[in-house]
């Protein structure tokens, strides 16, 4: 009866270990609320204006054309902070007390290069992972690295380099690099 106990016990520990939850885990964006950037395609709404509200285009410089105020530079900016500049801009003269909601209509578009069918640039899609970057691209080529990708990613001033997994989230504007695999 005890050699029972310690054979089930011999068994069932190492069983144990493979009773893992199923559910995938993503890394969670801590980046708070997305900023806008050049290529982003804002929808600004003034209410009480059918004219002015449309879509603009955030230009190289970082900000858009208004009409009657000219360009607002809202790169960096929340669309909350982006409504609050717009607003302040048709308050000196323009308007009495506008009221204005900027939302992000397109998002700037990512680029994905390496050992996928189609390389190029393509839209991006909000809550994107590297999974479905390369599922956009036409999946990986039969040469592919599957295991590890390069995201470069901007932040500030400057260029990160990142090696990630397949459910990394991606970015708008970021560059996911899918290497080639050596036997």
């Amino acid at each position: 009866m005890r050699w029972l106990r310690l054979f089930l016990l011999l068994v069932l520990v190492p069983l144990a270990g493979c009773a893992v939850n199923g559910a995938a885990t993503y890394p969670i964006d801590t980046a708070g609320p997305y900023q806008l950037n050049t290529g982003d395609v804002v929808r600004v709404t003034v209410y009480g204006d059918k004219d002015l509200s449309t879509s603009y285009k955030i230009d190289d410089a970082g900000a858009i054309s208004f009409p009657l105020v000219g360009p607002v530079h809202v790169a960096g900016a929340t669309t909350a902070e982006a409504a609050r500049r717009l607003s302040a801009a048709l308050a000196h003269g323009y308007m009495r007390n506008p009221n204005v909601v900027v939302e992000v209509a397109d998002y700037r578009p990512f680029f994905i290069q390496g050992e996928v069918n189609n390389s190029g640039q393509f839209p991006y899609v909000y809550g994107m992972t590297v999974r479905a970057a390369i599922s956009t691209a036409g999946g990986f080529k039969d040469t592919a690295e599957r295991s590890k990708v390069t995201i470069y990613r901007k932040l500030g001033n400057q260029m990160m380099k990142s090696q990630v997994g397949l459910d990394f989230p991606v970015a708008p504007g970021d560059t996911v690099v899918i290497g080639e695999r050596w036997l």
